[in-house]
């Protein structure tokens, strides 16, 4: 295939992240030395920047420039939630040729896995010489094939402290505090916050998964249970929990150009278990939900530096996967090789292994109807890094 001729896009596409654009720079870096006669491209706003022809020169940027926004959290090429139409593709590719791209990166979750897919059809479909990587992100952690994606680590660890905070916090003054966390599909999001567990009678005491089956009138006598024996009850939702039917216990009618339902906008959800523990367990009880909604994923000042580290290195992985010649297309896998010491490596793996579905959670990192498993601590744990301690008073530990 031989060296890149023409020039490189790169785009940012669904919710941001933490560590977005440490992929982004990782993708900049790599793209400068391996393909110095390249123009490097950002599209603002993802695929509808491409189609509306709004390109930035990232290659005039500083290096200390750069540095400094690989450290910021969102996405500083700006992000989009659009599902580009095949004649929208089929202009996509109007506009690489008009400006001579002839590589382009999008990062993204699955739904960007699903476009890229799309693009790079009808790009073989059109002989249209194009090379196209999907550089993982979600905060969700629900991309196939890979181990973990980055963001993932760091939007844990921000659960993970919100948790640490609400247990000193309820341990001061006795309550049920519920915590609805995003995951429409899976999991993996509210599973981290058992890593808030340093003491025998911390929280969370209950966590709640859209991989399981909800009841709300189980869920009641669980926190019964809780609050009985320990005067207290700290509970992590999942936003995606559901029925033994697989209705959504709580949702919005709003849908994005994907047809997700949008959850984490409202706080429907924790209103609605708040109230059914006050109608089953009595007005007086002291109860409080919140929804934590976007502040999961770009909060300053919580990134995990595994996360970070990772998410560079993805971006510089499907550069030189990309600009090796050795492929056409792709997305970056992490693959671990070790849980400890911790390792990684990274793999190409096939657009359509990753675009459109979803990886919920595995079964073996579940326990019961409301916990996860000791399996489920050893794989999060280094991915989010070493958390504050709390400590107690060593002759008072009720």
């Amino acid at each position: 295939m031989g060296g890149l001729r023409g020039n490189i896009v790169i785009g940012q596409s669904g919710g941001p992240t933490h560590v977005i654009n440490q992929s982004l720079v990782g993708i900049v870096e790599a793209a400068l030395v391996a393909a110095p006669g390249s123009r490097v491209l950002g599209a603002l706003h993802g695929i509808k920047g491409v189609l509306e022809e709004r390109f930035v020169d990232l290659g005039r940027e500083s290096r200390e420039t750069l540095e400094a926004v690989a450290q910021t959290p969102g996405a500083a090429l700006r992000s989009v939630r659009k599902k580009p139409t095949r004649e929208e593709c089929e202009r996509a590719l109007q506009v690489f040729t008009k400006h001579d791209v002839h590589c382009f990166f999008y990062i993204g979750g699955n739904d960007s896995a699903e476009t890229a897919h799309l693009l790079n059809e009808l790009a073989v479909a059109a002989g249209y010489d194009l090379r196209l990587f999907h550089v993982p992100k979600t905060i969700d952690n629900d991309l196939r094939v890979t181990d973990h994606s980055p963001g993932y680590g760091s939007a844990a660890r921000y659960v993970a402290l919100s948790f640490l905070g609400d247990n000193v916090d309820v341990r001061s003054l006795p309550g049920v505090k519920l915590n609805v966390v995003m995951g429409r599909n899976a999991g993996w999001l509210t599973a981290a916050s058992v890593l808030a567990r340093q003491h025998d009678d911390d929280g969370p005491h209950l966590i709640y998964l859209p991989e399981r089956p909800f009841s709300i009138e189980r869920f009641v006598s669980d926190v019964a249970e809780v609050q009985q024996r320990l005067g207290r009850c700290i509970c992590a939702i999942s936003e995606g929990v559901r029925d033994e039917s697989g209705a959504l216990i709580a949702s919005s009618k709003e849908t994005d150009s994907h047809g997700n339902v949008q959850l984490s906008g409202s706080g429907a959800l924790g209103d609605r278990l708040a109230s059914a523990l006050k109608a089953g367990l009595g007005d007086k009880l002291r109860v409080r939900a919140d929804t934590f909604g976007y502040a999961q994923r770009s909060f300053p000042g919580v990134a995990s530096p595994v996360d970070a580290s990772e998410a560079r290195a993805v971006g510089r992985a499907a550069a030189q996967f990309a600009l090796s010649g050795d492929s056409q297309h792709g997305s970056i896998a992490i693959v671990r090789t070790s849980n400890a010491p911790y390792s990684v490596r990274y793999e190409r793996v096939e657009l359509r292994l990753v675009a459109r579905d979803t990886r919920p959670m595995d079964s073996e990192l579940i326990r019961g109807h409301n916990d996860v498993a000791p399996a489920f601590v050893e794989y999060v744990r280094p991915l989010v890094g070493e958390l504050p301690r709390n400590a107690r008073l060593s002759d008072f530990s009720a």
